[in-house]
């Protein structure tokens, strides 16, 4: 299925997503790489491997394989981490956030890409998997390096239209079909 045929798809309820969709592919806050990378690591974290097929398609015409190397690991050790912390951070025992991780997180330097565009991948999964506790270092770390809030809301938005357009075409079964 190509990008086009994922518009198609989309119902017409949901056109603001199919419009929002076309739209954040054009931030202008984003670079190229920025963009296509947060949304390959978006569509690998919502869970919907058709959708996620169409958009790494599409998005592999255009990022180099450090993007799509980095924006892969984010949403991997993402994945891993925001369930981690989210519940470090759940949970009314102050020892819990004492307690060592001990999970395997080399990829976090070792991803090959740029390490502010990995940051943005790992802010707008983590938004997918709600996690405040690693949104907020994240954020913490791009804010630092003077990354503005515009562009992480940039990367954010990306994250909010996958997912929304994830959850509509998983309840309406059409990219099963494709």
């Amino acid at each position: 299925m190509t990008l086009e045929q994922l518009y198609d798809r989309i119902p017409e309820y949901a056109k603001d997503q199919r419009l929002n969709l076309q739209n954040v592919l054009k931030q202008t806050e984003l670079s190229e790489q920025q963009t296509w990378g947060t949304v390959i690591a978006c569509a690998i974290a919502v869970r919907l491997k058709p959708l996620a097929d169409v958009l790494i398609a599409e998005a592999n015409k255009v990022a180099t394989p450090e993007t799509q190397n980095a924006a892969k690991a984010a949403a991997a050790v993402m994945g891993m981490n925001n369930v981690y912390y989210r519940f470090t951070h759940m949970v009314t025992g102050e020892k819990y956030a004492t307690i060592p991780a001990r999970l395997r997180m080399n990829v976090i330097r070792t991803h090959g890409g740029d390490p502010v565009d990995f940051e943005l991948y790992c802010t707008a999964v983590s938004a997918i998997n709600n996690c405040q506790a690693c949104v907020g270092a994240h954020e913490k770390v791009l804010r630092e390096k003077g990354v503005s809030e515009e562009t992480i809301l940039a990367a954010v938005r990306i994250a909010a239209v996958i997912h929304a357009i994830a959850s509509v075409l998983d309840y309406e079964g059409v990219v099963a079909a494709a």
